[in-house]
């Protein structure tokens, strides 16, 4: 593969790499990459947001390069201050071991085992001394730290900021120092702790690492990152209906988010994908074939299929009522709009009435809500269309 093409596979779904120069550098050496993700073990389940780093890092090994999976048993009992506006409890010894015992687990439904590297960093950080720990800290000004955006805010709002807080950055970045590593990824809100360690790397006389930062993937409402705390996750232990009905029922617009940055699908054919819905096919459809390769991922193909054979009976058999009213309304040019459905299948008593229902989100299509008022209808399918909790209709478009 050429310099070029590992490039556009790094750079896929990131959003911003430093400094590319010095990447595109190391890559035409041919020699593998030392490629770090750390991860604090604050919780025993990952959910797909974390996965948009381990996905990347899979991206690695696939080029051919060294992943080296950092969980940060020492970090996670400092707490990381990161988008923070109070201090953070640290978490236990305990907590951390038992939650970290969980990852290694997990991860390797994803990542290759023969080509990762497992790491701790309380492997060098739990052999420092007072003394050592006080050299790394003289390396880094409280000016700089203060230039962090959170720091920088709470200071201003007169808000307390721990010492220990900003010890989390400096031993964030000494980790790649101690792992040598070559790259570092981390989502955005770590910037700044990543260009740490470069700093930190250039005073322990080590070339410094090129960072690779990726978004933070919305959860399943759209608007707020996916956290376990805002009961808007996906984790990859769910069970395998569970985890497809909650793909089912991101926006459409979302589904594209999800594919760039969770599907291992090439680019091109997520393109093709966009276009087919743009020429008319269902999004529902297309969201099937999201739900299929994330489930079969985290549990196995047979496990996709019957959850989304489970998805398509609960809301076209058993969670609506069986004697639900069957209608036959005719398709105009190979479609109808689906206010028009709506109409005429007597579920509102006006198009202006569904267009209404649908801007509350109280519409959906077989059993997931819909957001487009021009939505076509196709002739020749039977859709279930439900408004509110009580009106519904099996409807069928000639």
């Amino acid at each position: 593969m050429t310099t070029s093409d590992q490039l556009a596979q790094i750079k896929r779904g990131a959003h911003e790499l430093l400094v590319e120069a010095e990447l595109v550098e190391r890559l035409k050496n041919g020699k593998p990459l030392r490629v770090k993700a750390g991860f604090d073990p604050t919780a025993p389940d990952l959910h797909l947001g974390h996965t948009v780093l381990i996905n990347k890092l899979r991206q690695f090994q696939e080029l051919g390069h060294e992943v080296l999976f950092l969980i940060g048993d020492f970090t996670g009992m400092i707490g990381d201050p990161t988008g923070k506006n109070v201090t953070r409890k640290p978490l236990t010894r305990e907590d951390v071991l038992q939650n970290a015992a969980t990852y290694e687990h997990q991860i390797f439904k994803i990542l290759d085992p023969e080509k990762t590297t497992v790491m701790f960093n309380s492997q060098w950080m739990g052999e420092m001394g007072a003394a050592d720990l006080v050299q790394i800290a003289a390396k880094y000004t409280v000016a700089r730290m203060l230039e962090r955006d959170d720091f920088s805010k709470r200071y201003a709002a007169n808000q307390p900021i721990a010492v220990h807080e900003f010890l989390y950055p400096l031993i964030q970045g000494y980790d790649s120092v101690a792992m040598k590593a070559d790259v570092e990824l981390g989502g955005t809100d770590q910037k700044f702790n990543l260009l740490v360690g470069r700093e930190l790397q250039k005073h322990y006389g080590q070339r410094p690492q090129t960072v690779l930062t990726m978004p933070i993937l919305e959860g399943l409402d759209g608007v707020q990152k996916m956290s376990k705390s805002l009961n808007n996750y996906i984790g990859i232990n769910e069970p395998p209906e569970e985890m497809f009905g909650k793909l089912m029922s991101i926006s459409d617009d979302l589904m594209w988010r999800y594919f760039e940055l969770l599907s291992f699908r090439p680019m091109a054919d997520i393109e093709r994908l966009r276009q087919s819905v743009a020429d008319g096919t269902n999004p529902r459809d297309i969201k099937f074939q999201l739900g299929q390769e994330i489930v079969a991922r985290f549990h196995d193909a047979a496990a996709a299929e019957a959850a989304q054979a489970a998805f398509i009976a609960r809301f076209q058999k058993g969670a609506l009522p069986e004697d639900m009213p069957e209608v036959t309304l005719p398709g105009e040019s190979g479609e109808l709009g689906v206010a028009s459905v709506m109409k005429g299948a007597g579920l509102v008593g006006s198009t202006s009435e569904a267009f209404r229902m649908i801007k509350q989100g109280a519409v959906r299509l077989d059993g997931e809500r819909i957001e487009d008022k021009a939505l076509g209808l196709k002739s020749g399918d039977t859709y279930v269309i439900q408004v509110g909790k009580r009106r519904c209709a099996r409807v069928t478009i000639e």
